[in-house]
């Protein structure tokens, strides 16, 4: 767990220094730059919904074969060889398809005239995010999970802060703004692919002959479909919004879904490093350091992201008071979407020791269950209550998700992730709830989040000592402690 604590610690300085550059453009400064235009954004928010989804099939679950397949290979050559074709090919079709079914496409996607004069460059950022993806692997198999985070959350958080205020304060307009945007990701891209390549991790060697070609087609198969499904879920309401109401609506919910989401960040520090770990692991059969990984994931992402769903949910109001009148009605988004992230955060990395282990085809048929019950809730809950109805879809789907998830590895491998402490967790953040919310207000908006910040971080740090509900969160306050007192 040392190489886990000491990258989660830095992976999570970056993530909460991204996060911030992130609050910062998402619940400041796009809703007051797109307030007479708020269709601009979701046009944004809908490009990248869609190159998400085309990235995950011309990547074809290759990110998790490099993480599953590389502590066992002498020669990755062949490997990185086939890593990088795949999305060529994958890219060079959906442009095939495209030039020839373009209006059929439009047709059937429902997409307004706006989507459809911006939609190329939907596949400029398909190309960027799959072989970012794969690029990311090979950092993270050669256990540097630091450096594309950087890129990630820290270089085009703070890029995009840049050409937002360029377009806000009118230097540019928005079409110069687009471009600009999507050069971001091809940007991150090469700074990333030329790091590599100078530390000597992208050995290239043509061919299939060192490897065992139909075991990983096989996991890929799986994993992809189960990526697929993961990612479609993920982008779904959004897209959904877009398809059953507009643009305007899409970019309403992406501020409340940014809000309710920021609570995922801890866990995506932790899942980061713990995936390559839990693949050594099962090369090993090493069951106990499975568990330790699966219980120590699960305690501390509760703990870390319990907190600040806690945090926001006492401030939110005034939160939404320093917001243009239009974008403050997605509370109860906010409320169900951190509902959804905590339940994902509380469940561990279950996803990854299901992906990594000999149970892998699980990862295909939970995703698979996941998608069409948020398909199905979506058309069923969106028509009725809007953006609210797609944040409760969410909800209700990832809680179906990680329960069954919990329950297989429970099954196949005897082992879950909760004890007693999860149960006094849940004691201590309500116990905090209670009193912060009692907390009168004053007329200043910044004073109210203060004090209410304050007050729960002053009850909650002490308590979590007291209690040792994580070895991990106690060392790393004693640390703390010690530096301070140094």
């Amino acid at each position: 767990m040392g190489i886990i604590k000491k990258q989660s610690i830095n992976n999570s300085i970056i993530f909460y220094i991204g996060m911030f550059i992130g609050a910062v453009n998402t619940v400041l400064i796009y809703p007051n730059v797109f307030n007479d235009q708020p269709d601009h954004w979701g046009l944004i928010q809908i490009i990248v919904a869609y190159s998400m989804v085309l990235s995950t099939f011309s990547s074809f679950g290759l990110p998790k074969v490099i993480i599953k397949f590389f502590p066992s290979l002498t020669e990755k050559g062949n490997l990185f060889f086939i890593s990088f074709l795949f999305p060529i090919i994958g890219i060079l079709f959906f442009l095939l398809i495209y030039s020839l079914f373009k209006e059929a496409i439009f047709d059937l996607l429902n997409m307004n005239a706006l989507l459809k004069e911006n939609f190329i460059y939907v596949f400029i950022l398909v190309f960027c995010i799959s072989f970012y993806d794969i690029i990311t692997s090979i950092s993270r198999s050669h256990l540097d999970a630091v450096t594309p985070v950087v890129f990630n959350e820290f270089f085009l958080k703070s890029y995009t802060l840049s050409i937002l205020l360029l377009h806000g304060f009118k230097f540019i307009n928005f079409k110069i703004f687009l471009l600009l945007y999507i050069a971001g990701y091809l940007l991150k891209l090469i700074f990333l692919f030329f790091i590599q390549i100078s530390n000597n991790r992208i050995p290239i060697s043509i061919g299939l002959d060192q490897l065992d070609f139909n075991k990983i087609m096989k996991f890929g198969v799986f994993v992809f479909a189960g990526g697929l499904s993961i990612i479609l879920v993920t982008r779904l309401d959004m897209l959904m919004i877009g398809y059953l109401m507009n643009l305007e609506n899409v970019a309403f919910y992406t501020l409340a879904f940014y809000i309710g989401n920021a609570i995922a960040v801890p866990g995506r520090s932790v899942i980061t490093i713990s995936v390559p770990l839990l693949s050594k692991a099962w090369e090993n059969q090493n069951l106990k350091e499975i568990k330790t990984i699966y219980s120590k994931s699960s305690i501390n992402q509760l703990i870390v992201s319990g907190f600040l769903f806690l945090i926001i949910w006492l401030n939110l109001h005034d939160v939404f008071t320093l917001l243009p009148e239009k974008f403050t009605h997605g509370k109860w988004v906010v409320f169900y979407i951190g509902l959804a992230q905590l339940i994902n955060m509380a469940c561990g990395v279950n996803g990854a020791i299901i992906v990594n282990s000999d149970y892998y085809k699980f990862d295909l048929y939970t995703n698979l269950f996941l998608l069409i019950v948020t398909i199905c809730s979506n058309l069923l809950l969106i028509p009725k209550y809007g953006i609210n109805g797609a944040a409760m879809a969410t909800a209700l789907s990832l809680m179906l998700f990680n329960l069954i998830r919990v329950f297989i590895i429970y099954i196949k491998m005897g082992i879950q992730p909760f004890s007693k402490k999860t149960i006094v967790s849940l004691g201590l953040l309500l116990f905090i709830y209670l009193i912060c919310v009692n907390i009168p207000s004053v007329s200043n908006v910044f004073i109210n989040i203060c004090l209410k910040s304050t007050v729960a971080i002053l009850i909650f740090l002490p308590l979590l000592f007291r209690l040792n509900l994580s070895d991990d969160l106690n060392n790393i306050l004693k640390n703390l402690v010690k530096k301070v007192n140094s």
